[in-house]
């Protein structure tokens, strides 16, 4: 199946890459690269875009593509921070307060505003005490970049409320869900909620989001096929499959990443069992020679011999379940395809061994640094560093315009397209940098010094930023410790510490729980997020899509205990 020309670079990549040993002096060498490549992108967004969502790096103006959130200083605030630039992080973050509102009549991406805006601004608000922001007492479970977050997550409601529990795609922010909307959605954009909605949960004591994420997982689990498999595209609301093509590729991606990533954050069997029978049946169907082809989801016959760039992802995503032998086979196939062209071309095909007509193009994507950087750190290869070298240079050499960094737009002749999309400083440079850095604080690694430990929480009694962060599908780190500080997890503690003080009493009677409010179990009526005074109105639920390619993350790994 793999055509001969990928055959003979894979050997070239082996050979040429494999003797290479990086010095830290030459690690730190090209970490300094990688900031100057931030700093060119990110300042010439401040220079000539903002406070539009993107940068149009060819005409050196902006434009609004995913819901005029600023969304670029908002996907890159996190990645301040992971360069060490608190200042800024600092300065972006009080600005962000100031000037982004999310009452405004447009029409957003459910699944874009979730992962890009929603996560990054609770990354942001749990990696704020470590850049030296001042905080509000009791923090994480409250902040103004928490309040932002669960002002942006419920504009996204509307779409939840279906027959199905499965979302709408596309929902307007001011005026809820069109009647016209198609209930037609990608499975990604059904699926990729419970990582942001959990934390949400977690740390604002309202379960309402958390409970409408694993709602819509347990629908989209239910319409999987007799052999195992999802499709590419469902109706939400009759549950039928439109596209029944199945993979690990674009409109798919990021389910199977947020099942692994939930089970892992929330310790969570139900999860990890969906994904690992999914997993049985995509080894099965879709695996050929460490390539994984499209499938009929029904009959398992191959439906479209081809790779996706987006699905550079599942290398690392393998290494992180302990599937080493078969991550490493499956990156240096897609490896070779980057030698190939000088980046990841959306589809290749893989009998033919070359780019699929009108999906050349390579938007400046992550997944191959991201699952370079977790084989890296599973196996402690030096070949990947030469990896992250080589595709350092290439997207200099390449993509580089003097107002940012381009979209390819066409890997033959390497054209380049008037757009630079957020996720290139959400993403991409912050795997390169990571990559280079295996002692950096999201790694679990000392280098930050003092502080690496944090208090917080409610009591001032939780112990955070101990390591073990997990990015979400636009690589925004979310700290799993920060979800045991606040709200349920908190009110559950005090019930139990009062029953048991009241049992210690001589001569007491134990008093029932309190009563607890129907369809919020164990949680406060009022969200700990809200501004003081500021009460809860439910928003006008109705639902909405739009066609859009999810793109995805790799699970990070967590400090567990034996509970």
């Amino acid at each position: 199946m793999r055509a001969p020309v990928c055959a003979a670079l894979l050997v070239w990549v082996l050979s040429d890459a494999a003797a290479r040993q990086f010095s830290e002096e030459e690690m730190a060498a090209v970490r300094q690269r990688i900031k100057s490549m931030f700093y060119h992108a990110y300042n010439s967004y401040l220079d000539n875009a903002f406070p539009y969502d993107e940068l149009r790096p060819l005409t050196c103006d902006g434009q609004d593509t995913w819901g005029s959130f600023s969304l670029t200083l908002i996907d890159a605030l996190d990645t301040l921070l992971v360069l060490g630039n608190h200042t800024e992080f600092q300065r972006v973050a009080s600005l962000l307060q100031d000037t982004v509102d999310f009452d405004i009549d447009v029409n957003a991406s459910v699944f874009e505003t979730n992962i890009r805006v929603v996560g990054g601004l609770l990354s942001a608000h749990l990696l704020a005490k470590r850049a030296g922001m001042e905080l509000e007492p009791g923090w994480p479970c409250s902040g103004p970049l928490l309040r932002m977050a669960e002002d942006a997550a419920r504009k996204l409601l509307p779409a939840f409320e279906t027959p199905t529990g499965m979302p709408y795609g596309t929902v307007n922010l001011l005026r809820g869900v069109s009647p016209t909307e198609t209930p037609v959605t990608c499975t990604a954009g059904v699926g990729t909620f419970i990582l942001e909605f959990a934390t949400l949960s977690r740390l604002t004591g309202d379960p309402t989001f958390e409970n409408v994420a694993r709602r819509a997982l347990r629908a989209l689990w239910k319409t999987r096929s007799d052999i195992g498999l999802v499709g590419n595209h469902i109706d939400i609301v009759s549950k039928k499959w439109v596209a029944q093509d199945a993979g690990i590729g674009a409109g798919v991606d990021s389910y199977f990443e947020y099942l692994v990533k939930g089970a892992v954050m929330l310790q969570d069997e139900e999860l990890l069992s969906m994904f690992q029978a999914y997993d049985r049946a995509i080894q099965n169907y879709t695996r050929f020679d460490d390539w994984y082809l499209w499938v009929q989801m029904h009959k398992g016959t191959v439906s479209m011999p081809i790779f996706q760039s987006l699905e550079a992802f599942w290398p690392g995503l393998q290494s992180l379940l302990g599937n080493l032998d078969s991550a490493v086979r499956t990156f240096q196939n897609y490896y070779s395809v980057w030698r190939q062209f000088g980046g990841l071309p959306e589809f290749y095909s893989i009998p033919q061994g070359y780019t699929v007509d009108k999906r050349e193009g390579y938007p400046l994507r992550p997944e191959l640094i991201e699952s370079a950087m977790y084989l890296f750190r599973a196996t402690g290869d030096h070949t990947y560093l030469q990896l992250g070298l080589d595709a350092l240079e290439s997207i200099e050499k390449i993509a580089k315009t003097p107002c940012g960094y381009a979209s390819v737009k066409d890997l033959r002749d390497h054209q380049l397209d008037n757009r630079m999309e957020s996720f290139f400083l959400a993403e991409t440079i912050k795997y390169l940098y990571l990559l280079f850095d295996p002692a950096h604080f999201l790694h679990g690694g000392g280098t930050e010094g003092d502080g690496s430990w944090e208090e917080g929480g409610e009591s001032g009694e939780c112990v955070l930023g101990a390591g073990g962060f997990i990015f979400n599908t636009e690589a925004h780190p979310l700290d799993p410790a920060a979800l045991y500080c606040c709200g349920r997890h908190d009110q559950d503690h005090q019930e139990l510490q009062d029953i048991l003080l009241t049992l210690s009493q001589p001569g007491s009677q134990s008093k029932p729980p309190p009563k607890q409010t129907e369809g919020q179990p164990g949680s406060q009526s009022e969200s700990i997020a809200l501004k003081p005074g500021e009460k809860k109105t439910p928003p006008l639920l109705s639902c909405p899509v739009q066609p859009f390619s999810a793109r995805l993350s790799i699970l990070g790994q967590v400090f567990t205990d034996n509970t």
